[in-house]
């Protein structure tokens, strides 16, 4: 009896077609599906039988894991009872996508899918990690929401043989072991997902696929930058204040905020840069018990905003001004005080800098509970 092919050509049909999929999956039997990267060959990790023909086909005989591929960046939850704020910042950025994330779970009883599915513990968990990825294919993604078991995968192709970028090399590979095959054409990248191991707030890379280092720093890293005129007064203490209070909020100095993926900056849309912080903003910091004099001023570029996820503006001008300079990233680019803006306190005396930074440091607070929120989420 041969493999029977489902064409995820037609959302309308496939959405019926993947039923069967999934029901394939259920019942212990092994199907071969897209994602963008390869195609790969799933099996029901609570199936005894499944998980055997899974190990034979790819010629394994020790009882390490399979890759568990989810729906959604959200059912990660359900196998990490306590991600790390890293983990949930690269599941909610880097997936759907390329990206297969190893996480720590050191007691994998308190899991939630465990409790669901107590015979797939041994087929998910090793040594105290599980891995998992989110595919960046619609028709991947319907059938594991559909299937309603966890699930694990591996590339559909034999020891020694190239992962597969198309169905026919799959099938060719699989043969009669596959109950069902999902068609999605030639895959997008041919070539693996990047597989990251994340220890806490660290991360290094286990094996190199579709995401290369750089677009790994960036899905890591939370860039703040804040922007006013000359990038002497209203933003290098915006810059100042936030570094503390990001700091004391997440328990590390302010110079080590880059080591748990942070990099918080300032720059202005007037001037050439290499200009010293003014006095009435120096007094204002030192008020507060921080110091600004090692701040040179820097001018505001585009490269600058496409590399900050949040860019805060003192005023309306400040907003236009960063928004012409990368028009794709507007919807990273927002007023610091949502309420009105942060005036110039240049040639002001001591009282209207310390007005300036009350502003500014009110509205701080505001965007602090924001940017930790996100971390806080899938």
């Amino acid at each position: 009896m041969g493999v029977r092919v489902i064409s995820s050509a037609r959302i309308n049909a496939y959405a019926d077609s993947a039923r069967e999929a999934g029901d394939a999956l259920r019942e212990g039997r092994l199907v071969i599906f897209p994602t963008e990267t390869v195609y790969g060959v799933g099996a029901n990790a609570a199936s005894p039988e499944a998980m055997r023909a899974l190990r034979e086909f790819k010629q394994l005989t020790d009882s390490r894991p399979f890759t568990v591929h989810i729906a959604d960046p959200k059912d990660a939850g359900r196998y990490v009872p306590e991600p790390s704020r890293l983990l949930r910042r690269l599941a909610r950025r880097a997936w759907p996508g390329p990206l297969t994330l190893v996480a720590d779970v050191p007691d994998p009883a308190r899991a939630e899918i465990v409790h669901e599915f107590p015979l797939a513990v041994d087929e998910m968990y090793f040594e105290g990690t599980v891995g998992l990825r989110c595919p960046d294919h619609s028709a991947a993604r319907e059938l594991l929401r559909v299937a309603g078991v966890p699930v694990v995968a591996s590339s559909a192709n034999r020891s020694g043989h190239a992962p597969p970028g198309d169905l026919r090399s799959a099938i060719d590979d699989l043969g009669e072991l596959a109950a069902v095959a999902v068609d999605g054409g030639t895959t997008e990248h041919r070539q693996p997902s990047t597989v990251l191991r994340v220890r806490g707030e660290r991360w290094e890379v286990l094996r190199f696929g579709a995401m290369d280092d750089l677009m790994l720093r960036r899905l890591a890293t939370t860039d703040i930058l804040f922007v006013c005129t000359g990038n002497t007064c209203r933003s290098p203490m915006a810059e100042a204040l936030f570094r503390a209070k990001l700091a004391k909020a997440l328990g590390v100095e302010a110079d080590h905020l880059a080591d748990v993926g942070f990099n918080v900056g300032s720059a202005g849309i007037a001037g050439g840069g290499g200009a010293k912080m003014s006095l009435g903003s120096l007094e204002a910091l030192r008020a507060r018990g921080l110091d600004g004099a090692s701040h040179v001023s820097r001018p505001l570029t585009a490269d600058r905003i496409r590399a900050a996820q949040h860019v805060f503006a003192m005023t309306r001008e400040h907003k236009e001004a960063a928004v012409s300079l990368a028009p794709g990233y507007a919807g990273r680019v927002e007023m610091l005080d949502p309420h009105g803006p942060i005036g110039d306190p240049i040639g002001g005396g001591p009282e209207v800098y310390e007005a300036c930074a009350k502003q500014i440091d009110s509205a701080l607070d505001v965007r602090l509970k924001e940017i930790l929120d996100e971390d806080r989420a899938w």
